[in-house]
């Protein structure tokens, strides 16, 4: 983290000698895994280094980087958008002065998610900044579904890559203590996700959830068996949103009651706890938010490795000189190159594909899904 705060300070060091001025709307793009969100914090950090070198060691660094600092504020959404509500309080916070540090740091994950209204909001802070104020987007291009025409226009892009696979191994054995073949494997089946490689090295249940995933194209014997592999994938991904949300929605619904006054024995506290049932509604439309878009990233994942298993068997029916993404089911994906055409097997991948983006464009994930299944049944 320390030597990406410093290229984050020479990319500020750059901009300043080439135009004189500090730019106050960046734009970090790249694919999924390329680092986007850690880029644009070791930037902040950078910003609030108390040498101005991103040294990350000092006070503005560190609070920085542990997402403790008061002028650096952090936007990811919850749900499947940021509303126009959101957008507005954090760019009047983002007019304030900072309190302590050298810039009022605004850093907005998956800015693609801003809704119309919520865009217009910004662009009027983008165009008119407060000269202690820079806005950090991270999306995963400039293209205008991604991001708004004119926010791009009034922002400096810095666009990275997905990293190798060699490199993301690299770093599970330094950082994380991976075994060297472990690390290896969930690089490569991770597709240079630094955090899917994490989660593959050391969590049985993802890796369960992978062999299920890519159990699939075996299953799709007939049209019934094309329905079950459908729900299969949805409960599947139904499941692990549950699993990683459960807990947090519980104590976030306990404080609320908590502060409300739920379990006081003084008076009014019984009204108190009454009169706030808009609030509780509040959360629960939130958490119900947040759900949604855990089991759409859940699906995601899912599709990424279904994707990557069609493509594998691609590059072995026209014998392209490229690394399989998923080694450990290679013998099956070589069985499967025999049996289809190329042009078969690319209609499945493209039938992958379709569904990431009808799910995408708000399609019911379920119908998205069951018609995926009978193409890849089909072929």
């Amino acid at each position: 983290m320390q030597t990406s705060a410093a290229a984050a300070a020479r990319i500020i060091a750059g901009d300043s000698a080439n135009s004189g001025a500090m730019t106050h709307a960046w734009i970090f793009t790249g694919p999924p895994g390329s680092g986007r969100s850690v880029a644009a914090r070791a930037f902040a950090a950078a910003l609030q280094c108390a040498t101005g070198t991103g040294c990350g060691h000092c006070h503005g660094c560190h609070t920085t980087l542990t997402g403790t600092h008061a002028d650096v504020r952090l936007v990811v959404p919850e749900g499947l958008s940021i509303g126009v509500g959101e957008m507005r309080a954090l760019v009047l916070r983002a007019g304030s002065a900072p309190s302590g540090g050298r810039w009022q740091i605004v850093i907005i994950e998956d800015a693609d998610r801003l809704t119309e209204a919520a865009g217009n909001a910004l662009l009027k802070a983008v165009e008119e900044p407060p000269p202690r104020t820079v806005f950090l987007l991270c999306t995963p291009s400039t293209h205008p579904d991604d991001i708004s025409v004119t926010i791009r226009s009034r922002c400096r892009v810095v666009p990275l890559r997905q990293p190798a696979a060699d490199a993301v191994a690299t770093v599970l054995v330094r950082r994380d203590g991976v075994a060297p073949d472990v690390a290896a494997w969930a690089a490569a089946a991770a597709q240079g996700h630094v955090g899917r490689a994490k989660r593959l090295a050391t969590d049985a249940q993802a890796r369960a959830r992978r062999e299920a995933v890519l159990a699939v194209p075996r299953r799709l014997t007939g049209v019934g068996a094309a329905f079950d592999a459908a729900s299969a994938f949805i409960e599947a991904a139904e499941a692990e949103a549950a699993d990683a949300n459960t807990e947090s929605d519980a104590t976030e619904r306990a404080d609320l009651e908590r502060a409300l006054g739920a379990g006081g024995t003084g008076r009014g506290a019984a009204g108190a706890i009454r009169g706030a049932a808009g609030q509780l509604k509040d959360l629960e439309r939130r958490q119900k938010s947040r759900a949604t878009r855990a089991q759409r990233d859940a699906l995601d994942r899912a599709l990424v490795d279904l994707a990557g298993f069609y493509r594998d068997v691609l590059t072995k029916g026209v014998g392209a000189p490229v690394a399989p993404v998923h080694n450990d089911v290679l013998p099956m994906a070589e069985a499967a190159a025999q049996k289809w055409t190329p042009e078969a097997t690319l209609r499945r991948l493209e039938a992958v594909l379709a569904c990431r983006t009808a799910i995408d464009a708000n399609v019911k994930p379920r119908i998205a899904v069951e018609a995926m299944m009978l193409t890849l049944w089909r072929g």
